[in-house]
């Protein structure tokens, strides 16, 4: 374990903060997904623990990162599941009108934890060939990281008031993600290797699925809703 007062310890952390502020950029669109339907005092929280519970899970997934990578098929089920998580956030699933105000709460640190969990099995590859093994930096690394995700969480979620065309490029963004790692998943290795000039089709289909069928779904809701309405009048 490399001293706290070496050079090498503080450079090793210099750069799994770096790593980790360049690779949490989409974690951060997605915590401001989940959280954005919920009220002001709410939002807050569900920010706060979804990205310490978010963080505390990557920390795990890192020790067990290089074995978890090299299973067949974990890829595209984690790429299937992010594309779900995608329309719903898109859609309005995750918005839960009808619910109780700590359900809401709940339902968002869900949909935060797991998505980041998803989107974070390529990440911590990065994040443990910096740590080089040393538990100490990991999680110190970790640990000062959250504080930037939280802030770059609440940045967006304040643009995503004021331009809400960010919550369908953030929802597209989510599926170009699942796209990517489908694309790189071991059991394709031999396919994807062969076909290498397509490796932007997958991420690209990913991203229109993504949104098309999260904006189907938001004007059906939308539809169904105005008719109860008429209905109730």
């Amino acid at each position: 374990m490399a001293t706290i007062m070496t050079p090498e310890f503080w450079l090793a952390l210099s750069q799994i903060i770096l790593i980790n502020i360049v690779l949490s950029g989409d974690n951060a669109v997605v915590i401001a997904l989940a959280s954005r339907s919920l009220p002001p005092s709410q939002q807050k929280k569900a920010i706060l623990f979804g990205s310490v519970g978010a963080i505390v899970l990557r920390v795990v997934l890192t020790f067990f990162a290089i074995y978890l990578l090299s299973l067949p098929y974990l890829k595209l089920v984690g790429a299937a599941l992010l594309l779900w998580i995608g329309i719903g956030l898109l859609s309005g699933d995750d918005e839960g009108g009808d619910l109780e105000g700590h359900s809401n709460l709940f339902a968002a640190i869900k949909t935060i934890i797991v998505a980041d969990l998803v989107m974070s099995l390529d990440n911590v590859i990065g994040v443990a060939a910096a740590a080089k093994g040393d538990i100490v930096l990991l999680v110190v690394g970790l640990v000062i990281s959250i504080p930037l995700i939280i802030y770059g969480s609440t940045v967006i979620l304040k643009l995503m008031n004021r331009f809400p065309i960010i919550i369908t490029l953030g929802a597209g963004l989510l599926g170009w993600v699942a796209g990517e790692m489908a694309f790189s998943d071991p059991s394709i290795a031999g396919w994807a290797g062969s076909h290498h000039d397509l490796h932007l089709v997958l991420p690209v289909t990913g991203a229109v699925l993504v949104v098309a069928v999260g904006k189907w779904m938001e004007s059906r809701a939308s539809a169904q809703q105005a008719a109860l309405e008429t209905r109730g009048a």
